[in-house]
């Protein structure tokens, strides 16, 4: 990289650092304030935030090699979550906030019992560590190893010391802030690399929308696919609309890393529009990352030799002195937000879920010093888990399977636990562990085969790829559920308050309020992906 872009990248890392220490030194570190921010948080930010930690280098990176490989077809990851971001909103928000919690387990020991809170908890900081941390650490070596030159564990090692500092230092606080900065130079550079893409194509004698579809794949730019499909991965359009929202539900409704932010609202009223914003927000990737893969086929394909490599190709032969560095800080942004969001929730998870619990008389001050603790551990376990990435074929999917291992049995005791009042602590415990069981099994007899070069045994000799995998685990999980409820008592009054009284119950509640009303926004939100999908179908 040329120097300008070095000092540019240098001084991001600088700016966020600084910012994360300075705001850290203005809060007190109480409980509340360390791990919830205060509950001060208004649906701009929580918004913002809730993209962020979402979008990371996974993502950038992932989303473009699809795009390369397959197409639109995994932007559907995309307006998915807006779809499930709807439902933490109007659904799932309302309970959190009102019940004022810390964590999401102490939502299922509110509407359960305590074992499954423990539960939970441990599935929680699992998912963090192996998905959230981990494989991000691991996209954001590769991709600075192709930028920089720099060993990938060396990389690793500055990502890592640099988010966790701040993270540490100030909580969720300074992780939200300094996640809203992210989120406007990750847009920004990602809008920067698409519009560099476009102006490049007529040099390839691409002049028209026509002529852009004569030179990409069949199909590359459909969001749906048949089954059969070439090059459809899996993700035919009844795997999409019946295995994404199982995965959906898990990252998006009830994990701490990202939920957390909900949590921290200031008022209800932003509890439910932070995760609408985040949806409008959702719709763009699709075309700032997605699409950039497409054109990088058509631009690049004879010098691209794996998809992986679709991103870096793109910013060295594209992006000129400068705007290059800004990607550069893009990626870091991406990486580092993510990173920071689930250090936090593994505090937050170990502080409050583990520590309070054993030791109910236990001061802020201590928790605090716990959570701080408890993130320097879990970064150096995702730092050494980080070195397995390789073994995966795809980053981006990658994740996308362990969390098809995890989410079954905690969507099953979420989503039955808001709408039916006959769901027991019993119920929930044991498919808490049954379901957790047969996922990790189903991971790793995919997992294992591989890597002594045998086909993996569920997706390629019995044909379910990971998607219907965690739809068929969920049915299966939503048997157990409802058997052991009907084979004990029924859950007390005081659990049942967590219980929307009719499926229909959170549109029509409350009255319409006009402009100010969430439901304005979630319809208009709706509207859009229903437009797009016709489009783009």
């Amino acid at each position: 990289m040329n120097s300008i872009d070095l000092f540019i990248i240098i001084l991001y890392l600088l700016g966020i650092l600084s910012l994360g220490i300075l705001s850290s030194r203005k809060t007190n570190l109480t409980t509340d304030n360390y791990f919830l921010a205060g509950r001060s948080l208004n649906w701009i930010v929580i918004g913002a935030s809730l993209f962020a930690s979402n979008i990371s280098t996974i993502h950038l990176v992932g989303l473009a090699a699809s795009g390369f490989e397959d197409g639109l077809v995994w932007g559907n990851f995309e307006w998915m979550a807006s779809i499930v971001l709807i439902l933490l909103g109007l659904i799932f928000a309302p309970f959190y906030f009102r019940s004022k919690i810390s964590t999401l387990p102490q939502f299922l020991e509110k509407r359960y019992g305590g074992a499954s809170r423990s539960f939970l908890a441990f599935m929680a900081i699992l998912g963090a560590l192996f998905v959230h941390i981990g494989m991000s650490l691991y996209a954001g070596a590769i991709v600075f190893n192709s930028l920089f030159g720099i060993d990938e564990y060396i990389s690793i090692l500055i990502i890592s010391v640099i988010t966790a500092t701040y993270t540490i230092m100030g909580g969720l606080k300074v992780v939200v802030i300094t996640e809203s900065v992210q989120t406007i130079i990750l847009i920004v550079g990602a809008i920067l690399l698409t519009y560099f893409a476009i102006e490049a194509l007529p040099q390839v004698g691409v002049h028209s929308i026509a002529d852009f579809k004569n030179a990409i794949k069949p199909d590359q730019l459909s969001m749906l696919r048949t089954p059969g499909h070439e090059g459809d991965s899996g993700l035919t359009w009844y795997s999409i609309f019946l295995g994404y929202p199982i995965i959906g539900i898990w990252y998006w409704c009830t994990d701490q890393t990202i939920v957390q932010r909900v949590l921290a609202a200031k008022s209800e009223d932003d509890a439910k529009k932070g995760p609408i914003f985040a949806g409008f927000l959702k719709l763009l990737p699709v075309f700032i990352m997605v699409l950039p893969g497409i054109i990088g086929y058509v631009l690049f394909k004879e010098q691209i030799t794996t998809s992986n490599e679709t991103l870096p190709v793109l910013i060295n032969n594209l992006l000129p002195v400068g705007i290059k560095g800004i990607f550069a800080a893009a990626l870091l942004s991406a990486l580092m937000s993510t990173i920071a969001a689930a250090l936090n929730s593994c505090s937050t998870l170990v502080a409050i879920d583990i520590a309070k619990r054993m030791n109910p008389s236990i001061t802020d001050k201590k928790q605090v010093v716990i959570g701080k603790w408890v993130a320097v551990i879990v970064m150096i376990l995702a730092m050494a888990w980080s070195t397995q990435g390789g073994k995966f074929n795809s980053i981006f999917e990658a994740i996308n399977k362990i969390a098809a291992a995890l989410a079954p049995p905690i969507a099953t005791v979420f989503i039955f636990g808001v709408f039916s009042k006959r769901g027991t602590k019993e119920a929930s415990l044991y498919t808490l562990m049954i379901g957790f069981v047969l996922g990790i099994g189903a991971f790793s007899v995919d997992f294992i085969p591989p890597l002594s070069g045998n086909p993996e045994l569920i997706t390629d000799t019995l044909g379910i790829p990971f998607m219907m995998q965690a739809w068929w685990l969920f049915c299966i999980c939503s048997v157990i559920y409802f058997a052991i409820s009907y084979a004990t008592p029924k859950p007390t009054q005081a659990q049942l308050e967590y219980t929307w009284d009719t499926p229909f119950q959170f549109l029509n509640k409350d009255k319409f309020q006009g402009i100010k009303d969430v439901r304005l926004y979630t319809g208009i939100l709706l509207f859009l992906i229903i437009v797009l999908y016709i489009i783009f179908a």
